[in-house]
């Protein structure tokens, strides 16, 4: 795809994010578009943001358990990048009408207190270039009408970044056993689904070990300070104006988010 293109959809996708508008699937008007294409679209539809003010403050690793998998048609993991306008803490008010089509993940978020730069990095890696781990919801946001995408799509949207909420409560996951780690989700207080960690990738800390290498590659490193989501532990949540959501994590804590307004969609 030569670059005009490349320019042309990742505008496409920041004026959609703008207007709360969703566009057609990239890939029913580009049959032929690679995932290297859809990563070169990422980048320009990132570059708006970072134009507008944004920083970028972490990244993200999508599409990573088998029912987020199953759900999205995607069968292997993509990441995007995490920029200030996107972080919300616990408490915070979350809007609705700052989405087009929202869906709520829970999930475990990383804080690095060393830079991290793969390839070559493991997950013992991992965990020793992390400060602390936090409970967290990601809540997904597709740019493509309908949730009708596929992996190029995703990864074009910035694997369909939204918004993220950390919860308050800090573990050590040199301390805390990741991967056996169960985590219970509820909707409105209802049990709604039920995780551990071991579903993202083996182990959350596989999952960032995974994107530092892929990355490196690419020569992006994890920088000290930054968030890096692991991957989501629950079935996709819908949400509506209202609902409230909590995920606790055993061993560590709990996040809570509350929704209110209405999506653009």
């Amino acid at each position: 795809m030569d670059q005009q293109k490349i320019e042309q959809y990742g505008e496409e996708l920041y004026q959609a994010f703008l207007s709360r508008r969703a566009v057609a699937p990239l890939l029913s008007r580009e049959p032929d578009i690679s995932i290297e294409d859809a990563y070169r679209i990422q980048e320009q539809f990132v570059a708006r943001r970072l134009a507008a003010g944004e920083r970028i403050i972490g990244k993200k690793i999508g599409a990573t358990s088998k029912p987020v998998q199953e759900f999205l048609g995607v069968y292997q993991p993509d990441f995007g990048m995490l920029t200030s306008g996107m972080l919300y803490e616990e408490g915070d008010s979350l809007d609705l009408g700052q989405m087009i089509q929202p869906k709520a993940e829970a999930e475990l978020a990383f804080v690095l207190k060393h830079d991290l730069k793969g390839p070559g990095i493991t997950a013992m890696d991992v965990i020793r270039a992390t400060d602390y781990v936090l409970p967290c919801f990601e809540i997904v946001d597709s740019r493509i009408s309908n949730w009708q995408i596929k992996i190029q799509d995703t990864v074009a949207d910035n694997a369909s970044c939204g918004v993220f909420v950390l919860g308050k409560t800090k573990g050590d996951p040199r301390k805390l056993d990741i991967t056996l780690a169960g985590m219970v989700l509820e909707k409105n207080g209802e049990l709604f689904s039920t995780g551990v960690g071991a579903a993202v990738q083996g182990s959350p800390a596989n999952a960032v070990a995974w994107l530092a290498n892929t990355l490196g590659e690419l020569g992006i490193p994890f920088k000290a300070g930054e968030v890096i989501l692991s991957g989501s532990q629950s079935a996709l949540v819908p949400v509506t104006d209202g609902d409230e959501l909590v995920c606790r994590v055993g061993g560590l804590g709990s996040c809570r988010v509350k929704f209110s307004g209405r999506s653009a969609a």
